[in-house]
């Protein structure tokens, strides 16, 4: 649980960010590490909960034992704090660093509005465990003598593959692209999550008998049938690439993008991958506009200004709020210029007006909204 009045007598702290005059200039993780000595206090914070709504339904949707191992670091035992988190969460250090904390969101200190910084912690876990080499390669020497295909090698098929591969079964991950990864590796900038920890874990599964086929696009270069003749049992863990259809005027005109082709391609521009045979989307010398005001535009703005946006416009349909990764007064920082919510025309996206939301929709002539 942490001190017993620990959350009494610290402060709420999280880590700081570099300037946004330097950010902007590399594609790198900005969030500057917190000491060992501020890391326990936080985890100090832990109260003794009668009932700890951070993990179960209310929290951590893989039942994270959040005050177990935030005692666990307050009292300097890093290893088995590393040990318990791990026996709920295969990969501590992407959750810690790119999942939304509903946990803090269910934290009693949260009545407060200062919960805990289980994220903060849970990420210091994670890489100081990597960094002393606490974290290596289980294998299991009883083999079952099943084989188990999995299609997709995203944290679902990541995640299932080392469980898989540790009770002993022969598993193959049959991915689309060149690397594995999926989200992680292609939909999240590398400036909230380098790709060294994905890798890494790549490396540590491959050794635990994981075996990656990739260039396989499932139903496409290779029919299921071929996957379930081959192997006992076959686990889909597809992504979904395709967009909702947000049904308004304009989204089929030229310069109107989604989100995922964009964050997909820098990411793979980034990572070097040849990108020659598809059309350029980059925001390089461009005035950008980004509809929405959560995580994925907050990695359209970070990428847009990190790539030579002349400017940045971030509509969005509530009350300005710090996005998770940028927040929004550093992005005004950069000059994004923050707004309620986006109307366009009816026949063209050259220009755009921005209206506060109010109590309800208005019409301004025919087919116009504010």
């Amino acid at each position: 649980m942490g001190k017993v009045t620990g959350f009494l007598e610290i402060d709420r702290e999280e880590p700081r960010y570099e300037p946004a005059s330097d950010r902007v200039r590399h594609f790198g993780e900005f969030t500057i590490p917190m000491s060992e000595g501020r890391i326990i206090d936080q985890a100090a914070r832990c109260m003794d909960c009668g009932v700890p709504y951070c993990h179960g339904d209310t929290g951590c949707p893989v039942n994270n034992q959040i005050p177990d191992w935030n005692d666990l670091v307050y009292n300097g035992d890093w290893k088995e704090a590393t040990r318990n988190l791990h026996s709920t969460n295969n990969f501590p250090e992407f959750t810690g660093r790119i999942c939304p904390a509903p946990c803090e969101e269910a934290c009693t200190l949260n009545l407060e509005d200062v919960p805990v910084a289980i994220k903060t912690v849970e990420q210091a876990i994670a890489d100081r465990a990597i960094r002393s080499g606490w974290i290596k390669p289980q294998i299991n020497p009883n083999k079952t003598g099943k084989s188990v295909a999995i299609v997709g090698s995203g944290p679902a098929g990541m995640a299932a593959a080392q469980q898989l591969a540790r009770a002993g079964h022969d598993v193959h991950v049959y991915e689309r692209e060149p690397k594995a990864g999926g989200l992680l590796r292609y939909g999240i900038p590398d400036f909230k999550m380098e790709k060294e920890h994905v890798d890494f874990r790549i490396e540590q599964m491959s050794a635990e008998g994981v075996t990656f086929h990739y260039g396989e696009n499932i139903g496409v270069t290779r029919p299921l049938s071929d996957l379930q003749n081959r192997h006992d049992a076959v686990l889909l863990c597809g992504g979904s690439e395709h967009p909702r259809d947000v049904d308004a005027e304009g989204v089929d005109l030229e310069g109107v993008h989604y989100a995922m082709p964009f964050l997909v391609q820098a990411n793979r521009r980034f990572g070097g991958e040849d990108i020659s045979g598809r059309a350029q989307l980059i925001a390089a010398s461009k005035h950008v506009v980004v509809v929405g005001g959560g995580d994925t535009a907050s990695d359209c703005v970070g990428t847009s200004f990190r790539q030579g946006a002349i400017a940045v416009t971030q509509a969005r349909c509530a009350s300005p709020t710090a996005s998770h990764g940028e927040q929004t007064d550093q992005l005004a920082k950069l000059g994004s210029q923050d707004a309620h919510l986006i109307v366009t025309g009816r026949r063209r996206n050259s220009r755009i007006r921005c209206g506060h939301y109010e109590d309800h929709w208005q019409r301004q002539g025919a087919g116009d909204r504010r």
